[in-house]
């Protein structure tokens, strides 16, 4: 018999009860079931979280299988959120979790946001539209945002405070054309480019196709860093590093490199990063 008490008991050590009381009663939105949104979603719900809001429109493919937590031969062709909401309540049957089956959209944002205390960014990659629309209605709505990027074998975390630097702020994407809207978030993400000098194929990199290569270790290294860093700020446990810092952990290189642009994307140590990604990526000047 589930309870929740004996659920998240070997949480406390590390947590102190009450502490663990605020994780259960804590709303946390997800947009992205996919490989580190579903990731982020397991982790938080083993964490304790109570409260989630998870969303959207993709079904699980046999390509998702090598990193994304809800995709088994059993989930093939099923909707990710409706999955990763079975997954969520078979570890805490006790949760309250809002579904958006369509994804985020501009109809259903205020409903997404609607009471939520942290915002954790899976939107795939390439989908920039949906992420600005979101990272611009939680800086509107006073809502820490955080995004972590499986990066090679390592990960990325950006913290966007609501008091700070915003997103559109920090990567600079107004005015751009979609394929620099795609250097400019890379190079926003990943200032220390930790994870180039291993990249083995170059030629999986598709931005004509919309795909790259991903690996579970990273998604699972997001999860862990997004977790740690949801828990410090729902209970207050220090500070976090807000945009223009970034993080960087690289597992296979064994470094982890913190970055400060002031300006974010505008800083010059930006412009000469861009330099070096366009033409990597096959995007043009």
């Amino acid at each position: 018999m589930f309870e929740y008490g004996d659920a998240f008991s070997r949480n406390i050590g590390w947590l102190t009860t009450a502490e663990q009381q605020r994780i259960r009663s804590a709303r946390i939105a997800i947009a992205g079931m996919g490989g580190v949104g579903g990731a982020h979603l397991v982790t938080l719900a083993r964490l304790g979280v109570g409260r989630f809001v998870i969303a959207d429109f993709d079904e699980f493919s046999v390509h998702n299988f090598n990193r994304q937590a809800g995709a088994f031969l059993s989930t093939v062709g099923k909707p990710k959120v409706q999955v990763m909401e079975r997954v969520a309540l078979d570890i805490n049957p006790e949760a309250e979790i809002r579904r958006l089956d369509d994804g985020v959209t501009a109809q259903n944002l205020d409903r997404f946001l609607d009471g939520v205390d942290v915002y954790v960014d899976g939107i795939d990659f390439f989908a920039i539209e949906a992420r600005r629309m979101v990272f611009e209605a939680c800086h509107q709505r006073g809502i820490p945002t955080l995004t972590a990027a499986p990066l090679g074998i390592g990960a990325a975390l950006l913290y966007f405070d609501p008091r700070g630097m915003s997103f559109e702020r920090y990567f600079q994407l107004e005015g751009r054309d979609r394929n620099e809207q795609f250097a400019r978030f890379i190079a926003g993400l990943s200032p220390a480019m930790l994870q180039r000098s291993y990249l083995a194929q170059p030629s999986a990199v598709n931005f004509a196709e919309r795909r790259g290569p991903s690996t579970v270790m990273a998604c699972d290294l997001c999860a862990g860093l997004m977790g740690t860093s949801v828990l410090k700020l729902l209970l207050g446990r220090g500070p976090l590093r807000a945009a223009p810092w970034a993080l960087q952990f690289d597992a296979y290189r064994q470094q982890l490199k913190w970055t400060w642009r002031p300006g974010g994307n505008a800083n010059p140590l930006q412009w000469l990063l861009l330099k070096l990604i366009r033409p990597r990526l096959n995007l043009g000047a």
